[in-house]
């Protein structure tokens, strides 16, 4: 049976194309699994938790198909930083002042008729990127229409009509 599982699996970094197949088949399901237990959000929301959650995952997990790291210790890390983004993600849902520090807070660009050149430089937009916000969100390039545009958490910029 060991003799199988290494010609399955492979050993170490020396892997050929079946056995990096074989356990891209089992991360997958894996990273399935994982991501079912993470929830909604780490593919949902893309706020900045979120983002490292996946960033992470991915790289963590291809260790386990190139064999740059043992199978067993790459899965237990990947569980450990699903269930920290649980816990934070259950932390900031209860936590007011929390979610600002993990997620930043949204970003007024624009306002009372005018742009916030400050705030723009701090959010790295130009106004062209506040104007693709307003045409995508209120569907309008007129800015009379306008009430106040925000870069949200994620970095989407919205706008709110008046």
């Amino acid at each position: 049976m060991e003799k199988l599982l290494i010609t399955v699996f492979g050993e170490g970094k020396d892997l050929n194309a079946l056995q990096m197949s074989s356990r891209g088949v089992v991360i997958f399901f894996i990273a399935l699994i994982l991501i079912r237990i993470s929830g909604r959000r780490s593919f949902g929301l893309r706020t900045p938790l979120d983002n490292i959650v996946s960033i992470s995952l991915g790289a963590v997990m291809s260790r386990a198909v190139v064999g740059a790291s043992a199978f067993l210790p790459v899965i237990v890390c990947c569980f450990v930083i699903v269930l920290l983004h649980r816990l934070l993600g259950w932390l900031i849902a209860r936590n007011s002042p929390l979610v600002n520090w993990v997620e930043g807070e949204k970003i007024p660009l624009f306002r009372g008729g005018r742009f916030d050149e400050d705030r723009m430089k701090r959010a790295l937009v130009c106004r062209e990127d506040v104007m693709q916000g307003v045409r995508k969100s209120a569907l309008t390039e007129d800015l009379e229409k306008i009430d106040k545009v925000y870069m949200e958490r994620n970095g989407d910029i919205s706008a709110i009509k008046k």
